[in-house]
Parts: C-alpha cells; sequence; structure tokens
C-alpha cells in the first residue's frame, strides 16, 4: 500500500476577502511564527494566496461564492520536535496577540497516555481553521516504528 502525507490545504473566503491588507496580515503571522513563505499565485483563474510551510507542503487561500466554515474546533495539528519549541510558540503567539487582538490562542493541560504526552496549544488568526501546535513525547520504547522526518538537503 502506498504511503501517503500532508501535501496542501485549500482554505476559501467570501469574494473580496484576499485584499491586499489581509494578504500582508496573513503572510506576516504566520511568516514570523511559523516561518511560512506567502506569495501570490494565479490557480485556475483565480488570484490565490499561497502559503509555503516547506518545500512539499502548502495552505491555498482562494474565494468562493460558498467559503469554508468551521465554526467548532476544526483544526490542522502541527507537529514540533519538543516542549521548548511549543513553549516557545506559544510566548510568540501571546506576544502578537498583544499588539493585534484577532489573535487567538487556547492552551491545554498536558494529554497523557501510558505511552505518550501531548504538549499542545492552539491557535487562530484570520484563516477559518484552528491550529494545533504540538509535540508527541514518546515514553521509552513506545514510539511508532515509522514516522516521517523532515531533512534539510
Amino acid at each position: 500500500m502506498a504511503k501517503v502525507r500532508f501535501n496542501h490545504m485549500e482554505l476559501t473566503f467570501t469574494p473580496g476577502t484576499l485584499d491586499e491588507s489581509f494578504r500582508r496580515d496573513v503572510a506576516a503571522f504566520y511568516g514570523e511564527l511559523f516561518g511560512w513563505d506567502a506569495s501570490d499565485v494565479e490557480v485556475v483563474g483565480q488570484d490565490c494566496q499561497y502559503l509555503r510551510v516547506d518545500d512539499g507542503q502548502f495552505l491555498l487561500l482562494a474565494e468562493s461564492e460558498r467559503p469554508m466554515q468551521s465554526p467548532g474546533y476544526d483544526h490542522l495539528g502541527l507537529l514540533c520536535e519538543t516542549r521548548a519549541e511549543v513553549d516557545d510558540l506559544v510566548t510568540r503567539v501571546k506576544a502578537y496577540r498583544d499588539r493585534d487582538d484577532r489573535v487567538q490562542v487556547k492552551e491545554y493541560e498536558d494529554l497523557k497516555t501510558p505511552n505518550m504526552t501531548v504538549h499542545a496549544f492552539y491557535v487562530k488568526y484570520l484563516l477559518p481553521i484552528w491550529f494545533d501546535v504540538q509535540c508527541m513525547e514518546w515514553q521509552p520504547g513506545t514510539s511508532p516504528a515509522h514516522r516521517w522526518q523532515y531533512a534539510s538537503a
């Protein structure tokens, strides 16, 4: 069976949302906090915003007469390697929120199972979904036999 991984996610917005100010704010927030690169790209005749996560993963922001709605805690999980990285990001997100009250943050107690502890927070900014920023701390000898790993070229 083929092994697959996340490639992209398209998020749709009400027509007129993706103006210059919105794009600038999205690029600044996600660039500063997650290191994502933003650019404009034409897709099937529409001017979209492209958020490049890495060389093979991205979010595409587009407009639609039927935009995405996510009133609950629908989210995309972002995996950090360590607890310290999660803690650094939540600190930086809260500092960003101090200067832009559109940033929403939800902090959680660690989720503990017999084999693993998940240390996480949720953040939402301008996009119609939350991001679950987390690390997974496995007990010795219990980590998965196979897992994705990002390696620099």
